[in-house]
């Protein structure tokens, strides 16, 4: 039996991996870059890699006709009687005879825009044709790094790269990252996708879980807008000839003697989200015959990617009278602080089966999946399978980063690295010291006990700096993560040491599930979100003494935990013990001599320094919440899980909090409170923001300042958070603080360019209007408000951080103005 089945097999496997494998170059010899190729009157396609090479496999010998199509040269149908698989088969393109004999160019408009209005009155049509389909898809991307400094700023990059995998040569180039991906996709527009991944690669990682999957890959020309971080505008928009110029450059005729019109498209104002070069349309059917557009970085609002390049290329098939896309390129060049990156991202799609209909449970949540041993393919599977030939830079990286790894990952290497780093020199007993074992994934450190990064000052502790020792170990399959950490903190002034300790561990990457336990001793702003950053806080009081942060003590005990319940459902718990002791100023220490003295600790009198803002109790609090992304997507690797918010829909969380005065009844309460959070891309125009928050507090009336609600204000007209959505502008950090109901407000508008682009020697600057609105309504106080409107994206060159806003203020009149200052990293 077993040898009947071996010829069977034998033949079965020829089939099922006969190629047709050649060499597309021009008539002066070179090699032509990603041609599509594809048989007649099928969806069984590729192109060609960068040097011009091209595989594709067949099951037939008699007639095979191939059709290569490439923008800008004639295409070819070739009539192929095969003898013996692998058949050698190379080409030659010539340059197509452009024409414009048929169309009439007038003094007032060019034949494009007539072309351009037919493509848009047929998009719908266009569009259904193909709105739903099954596909083979092919993806491979390579990222490339050229000229990587040592050291940028004092830190070593060349060396944390090699370390990594790039492998960089004596110029700092090399690759650092290569992937490719077969699956089969179901797709349904405008957004419905179920992938299953059946073979994944990645250099130098035998892991081989590669991130390239088609959910990323839609460009979609037929729509309005293509994203690509920003809407860009579709050159086919409903709205274009507001964006574009256009002009019909030439036309010819393809191998089905049908007419293709080669329009050039020009952005009317530079500074838009708008692309540039050439789209092709089919004369009678108007549809979309290819794609060659450039994208610039400062028009998608990415100063560091100084250009894109995306080609598309579409099939005929006579029998379903469809034209769809094939192929599809994208090529970047990028580069900050002297380094350039640039980088190919090829995407294959055939073997297209078009759907009236899916089934009803069709698509769900999951949207990629991973097939079993997806990673665990062989070489040969890569070699017979593989839509597009590597090239021999691919293969030598593929050989040399697989080499590597097997070197990388044995443990007297690791052990040999991790020597050096280790070694103990006596002046990190002040700087700090870092201890690993990179073989068993564990590592220590000692936070030194001069941590100038954790220096401030307040008034209570005047100087302070912190310490600490951890250990942590992880499991980057599992995403198993336990971390043990101590901090010391040390006030000059108040002469104190502070410490906690803290437990967490995170059982896994596909639930995230964690338990947490810490306790000790804490300085902490009565405000838990703590709205004042330690540097801001330092700099306002010691060269102004603006000593805006009040604290207080708690000695604490504290276990909490969560988990991802269902899909989207996100549960939390927690119970703490609290004693709280109030504190006082203890420095009137000043950089700069002047009669003016600090505020007192009291967040509600400034101007007392007779008495404390609350006696010492003890409370103890436990609290349940859940945060529910509606829609929420998600794909599904073997290493995690990754949620893909909806947009569509907002984001609800929900808590419920009660208080046991321990020490005094008085102190216990019930908070019930909860946070919508929205956010919306509204087409070119900007993106949209809102969060609501609302609670009621319940049996009161007479606890703790400490556990009142406090909202994030601002005293120093500086925000380095980018917390817009979260926080207020001008408003004193505690004077609207309630033990009662509450409703807060924050919306801003970031209109992404869209108007500042159409401003004349305005839009050169690339800046960003923004205008937004922040209130708090609670019981016996007229509401307070704040209008704002400022520019984001306000920088310089490829350093864009900066925003500025002005604001004015309300509650029950005009209340003020000013100016906020924001920086964001």
């Amino acid at each position: 039996m077993v040898k009947n089945l071996l010829p069977f097999l034998a033949l079965l496997s020829t089939f099922s991996f006969a190629q047709i494998k050649g060499t597309v170059k021009d008539v002066d010899g070179n090699p032509l870059p990603f041609v599509n190729i594809y048989i007649e009157n099928t969806y069984v396609g590729t192109t060609t890699n960068e040097l011009g090479k091209y595989e594709i496999n067949t099951t037939e010998k008699k007639n095979v006709a191939l059709i290569f199509q490439y923008l800008g040269y004639k295409t070819q149908k070739q009539i192929l009687n095969i003898t013996s698989f692998p058949f050698i088969f190379d080409v030659t393109l010539q340059e197509e005879s452009f024409a414009l004999k048929e169309v009439v160019v007038t003094n007032t408009e060019n034949p494009a825009y007539e072309i351009i209005r037919q493509a848009i009155a047929s998009k719908k049509k266009n569009m259904a044709k193909t709105d739903k389909f099954e596909a083979d898809f092919y993806s491979r991307g390579i990222f490339r790094v050229k000229d990587v400094p040592e050291k940028i700023m004092g830190m070593k990059v060349r060396v944390q790269i090699n370390e990594s995998g790039a492998d960089l040569d004596s110029t700092g180039s090399g690759i650092i990252y290569q992937s490719e991906t077969v699956s089969k996709i179901k797709f349904e527009k405008p957004n419905n996708l179920k992938e299953e991944i059946i073979a994944s690669k990645v250099a130098g990682n035998d892991k081989g879980f590669s991130y390239n999957t088609a959910i990323n890959t839609n460009y979609d020309f037929y729509e309005n807008y293509v994203n690509f971080g920003i809407n860009m505008i579709s050159p086919i928009a409903n709205n274009t000839f507001n964006y574009y110029k256009f002009k019909l450059e030439s036309t010819f005729y393809d191998d089905k003697n049908q007419l293709i019109n080669k329009i050039l498209v020009t952005p009317k104002r530079d500074k838009e989200p708008v692309f540039e070069g050439y789209i092709y349309i089919v004369e009678d059917s108007w549809a979309i015959y290819g794609i060659d557009l450039d994208i610039k970085g400062y028009r998608m609002q990415q100063p560091i990617l100084e250009t894109m390049k995306l080609k598309q290329n579409f099939s005929y098939n006579g029998t379903t009278k469809i034209w769809a896309k094939n192929i599809q390129s994208l090529d970047f060049i990028a580069g900050i602080f002297g380094i350039k990156f640039n980088g190919t991202f090829t995407h294959v799609f055939s073997n297209y089966v078009f759907k009236d209909a899916f089934e009803s449970k069709t698509f769900g949540k999951e949207i990629v999946s991973f097939a079993e041993n997806a990673n665990k393919k062989e070489n040969t599977f890569w070699t017979d399978m593989r839509p597009v030939p590597l090239t021999e830079e691919e293969i030598t990286n593929y050989s040399r980063k697989d080499s590597i790894q097997t070197v990388r990952e044995s443990k007297v290497y690791l052990d040999s690295i991790d020597a050096k780093g280790n070694k103990f020199k006596i002046y990190k007993i002040l700087t700090g010291y870092n201890y690993k074992n990179s073989f068993k994934k564990w590592s220590f450190n000692y936070d030194g006990v001069i941590n100038i990064g954790s220096l401030g000052f307040n008034t209570v502790q005047g100087w302070n700096l912190d310490s600490g020792i951890s250990y942590q170990t992880r499991n980057e399959e599992t995403g198993k993560y336990t971390l043990l950490s101590t901090t010391f903190n040390y006030g000059l002034s108040e002469d104190r040491l502070r410490v906690i300790g803290r437990y967490y561990h995170r059982f896994n990457n596909r639930n995230n599930a964690y338990i947490s336990l810490s306790g000790g001793s804490s300085i902490n702003q009565f405000n838990p979100n703590e709205p004042i950053m330690k540097i801001i806080n330092t700099i306002s009081s010691i060269y102004f003494k603006d000593n805006y942060m009040k604290l207080y003590n708690k000695e604490f005990a504290e276990i909490s935990g969560g988990k991802e319940v269902f899909n989207g459902i996100f549960a939390t718990g927690k119970v703490v013990y609290e004693n709280r002791r109030p504190l006082i100023n203890t420095t009137n220490y000043k950089l700069f001599k002047n009669n003016r003295d600090y505020f007192s600790n009291d967040p509600l009198q400034p101007d007392n320094f007779s008495s404390v803002p609350f006696e010492q109790h003890e409370v103890v609090k436990a609290s349940v919440g859940t945060r529910i992304r509606f829609g929420q997507k998600y794909i599904s690797r073997p290493d995690g899980k990754i949620n893909i918010q909806n947009e569509d829909y907002p984001v609800l969380s929900l808590s419920y909090e009660k208080a046991f005065g321990t020490s005094n009844s008085d102190y216990s309460y019930d908070l019930i409170s909860g946070v919508i959070d929205y956010n919306k891309t509204l087409g070119n125009k900007g993106n949209f923001g809102l969060r609501l928050k609302a609670g009621k507090f319940y049996n009161a009336e007479d606890i703790s300042f400490v556990d009142y609600k406090h909202f994030n204000g601002n005293q120093t007209h500086v925000n380095v958070l980018s917390n817009s959505l979260n926080s207020f502008n001008l408003l004193p950090y505690y004077t609207q603080s309630t033990n009662d109901a509450y409703f807060e407000t924050h919306v801003e508008h970031n209109f992404n360019g869209y108007i500042m682009n159409k401003i004349p020697l305005l839009n050169k600057l690339q800046w960003n209007l923004i205008g937004g609105f922040h209130q708090i309504n609670v019981p016996e106080r007229k509401p307070y408000q704040e209008f704002t409107v400022g520019f984001d994206n306000i920088g310089w060159g490829k350093f864009r951080f900066l925003r500025i806003d002005y604001v004015r203020t309300y509650q029950g009149g005009y209340q003020g103005d000013g100016f906020m200052f924001g920086v964001k990293f």
